[in-house]
């Protein structure tokens, strides 16, 4: 049964420096138990804070970074290198300071990629990527650590509220019609988020205070059915984490 853990820390730098250190320690435990490690990265303010703060860890200097496959939870559907990609990103606070393997960076398709602006197309590509990584038998590798990031509507990844992308049952989706701009996403599915050893939700700021108090007081917005295998971390700052009711 999967474990579920919040841990509040006092403000959004604390955090990022604090989901740095977590990350770094489950990279190495899962080299050490594996041989490689694979992490589902998310985008946005606090996750970019995340990546800066990693390269700063001492504790980084002991990844093995060639042997760490890292994907993304969702991404927008835009040119290749736009600024509001996850990926550029993430590539511009961390990837591209670290000697990766490029093969082993699983960024979702561009709308200047090989699918064009064919988002069901570049999600099915995903998809066969993921499928690929995970061999015979298996729809999805394992993923040691995913992370996500929790929206002011209670939305993860490309998942928002009442929205008919939340009953796709495949391992990726398209969504064409986002109430967050842009409208055209390609995004992991909640059955695919559900596969991961651990989900971790990353949080800062008062806005996002009633969409987590409304999760952990038992409400439906997506981000409840965001859960790890063996363990669902929570990691807010005191201003998000104000409605979280008191733990027992």
């Amino acid at each position: 049964m999967s474990e579920t853990v919040v841990v509040v820390v006092p403000d959004a730098d604390i955090l990022a420096s604090t989901v740095a250190a977590r990350l770094a320690i489950k990279i190495i435990d899962a080299q050490a138990v594996h041989g490689s490690a694979s992490v589902v990265l998310t985008g946005g303010r606090v996750a970019a804070k995340v990546l800066h703060s990693v390269r700063e860890l001492p504790a980084s200097a002991a990844i093995d970074w060639s042997r760490v496959d890292l994907w993304w939870g969702d991404e927008r559907f835009l040119p290749s290198g736009d600024p509001d990609r996850n990926e550029t990103q993430a590539r511009e606070a961390l990837l591209d300071k670290l000697p990766l393997d490029p093969a082993r960076v699983h960024a979702m398709p561009a709308s200047d990629g090989p699918d064009g602006e064919d988002a069901i197309a570049a999600a099915a590509r995903y998809a066969a990527d993921l499928a690929t990584a995970a061999g015979p038998g298996s729809a999805v590798p394992r993923f040691d650590v995913l992370m996500l990031g929790v929206g002011e509507d209670g939305h993860v990844a490309s998942l928002f509220p009442e929205h008919p992308v939340l009953q796709e049952t495949g391992v990726t989706a398209a969504t064409f019609d986002s109430p967050k701009p842009p409208p055209t996403r390609v995004t992991l599915t909640l059955s695919t988020i559900q596969s991961a050893d651990e989900v971790w939700l990353i949080a800062a700021g008062p806005d996002k205070a009633a969409p987590i108090g409304t999760v952990l007081s038992g409400g439906h917005l997506p981000a409840a059915s965001a859960t790890g295998v063996q363990k669902t971390l929570w990691l807010l700052d005191r201003a998000a984490a104000a409605n979280v009711p008191a733990q027992p």
